[in-house]
């Protein structure tokens, strides 16, 4: 359960950390091992006449590939019987308590990447730098507002507002030349592009409740992130 924890809060598709429970499982003997995962539970039971474990998941990051590579790892080196059951558990903790992105680089990353996706969409030279800018406050407004707010999606309507203002403010001086492509470049880091694709990669799978679920959560946070830039081009 603590495996499955770590993959699903660090946004692993639900069918994966269903799989990777019931792999380590069957590893230590566990029998008629069931597990169940939705984008916001756990639920795991050992035996079918045993009592049933629930684990509620109450936030989720964006993304964290690097713990969910860990915990694969951990599991392949479980299932080929190099690890033993404390050891195992120990490693999983040190996963789940590593930081291994800060909110420094976060920022910084989002930065960086909102100006490039501004000159991949057309934009030039002149717009790398207020997309650079205005993607990295969109991105601290996010994470600031993300720690007093329990709803994910006004974080993300703030960060896009916050994105949207500084734009039209470094347009207006002259700082760039197209608002339109200064704006669709900052917001980049803000789209929901993991959601989206563990989405339709659940559905395939045949996990509707969690494919629905996560399709509707990536519709949520693109209208907030609409809605956020939509109210500054009201006052155009």
């Amino acid at each position: 359960m603590l495996a499955g924890k770590i993959m699903l809060v660090s946004g692993a598709e639900t069918y994966r950390v269903e799989d990777t429970m019931s792999r380590i499982a069957d590893a230590f003997g566990a029998p008629d091992a069931q597990s169940y995962a939705t984008p916001t539970a756990i639920n795991f039971s050992v035996d079918f006449a045993s009592e049933t474990k629930f684990l509620r998941i109450t936030k989720r990051s964006t993304a964290d590939l690097h713990k969910i590579a860990e915990v694969n790892s951990i599991s392949r080196r479980i299932t080929a019987g190099d690890l033993d059951l404390g050891n195992a558990y120990t490693l999983l903790k040190n996963v789940e308590n590593d930081k291994h992105y800060p909110a420094w680089l976060q920022i910084f990353a989002s930065a960086l990447v909102s100006g490039c996706f501004s000159i991949m969409f057309g934009g030039t030279w002149n717009d790398f730098l207020p997309a650079v800018i205005a993607g990295g406050i969109g991105f601290t407004g996010m994470l600031g507002f993300e720690r007093f707010l329990e709803i994910r999606f006004l974080a993300e309507f703030f960060g896009a507002f916050f994105i949207g203002l500084s734009s039209l403010l470094f347009i207006s001086y002259g700082f760039g030349d197209s608002l339109d492509l200064v704006i669709i470049g900052a917001v980049m880091p803000l789209v929901p592009g993991l959601l989206i694709t563990n989405a339709v990669r659940d559905l395939l799978a045949g996990h509707l409740i969690a494919g629905v679920s996560k399709g509707i959560e990536a519709l949520l946070t693109a209208f907030a992130i609409g809605a956020g830039v939509a109210i500054i081009y009201t006052f155009l």
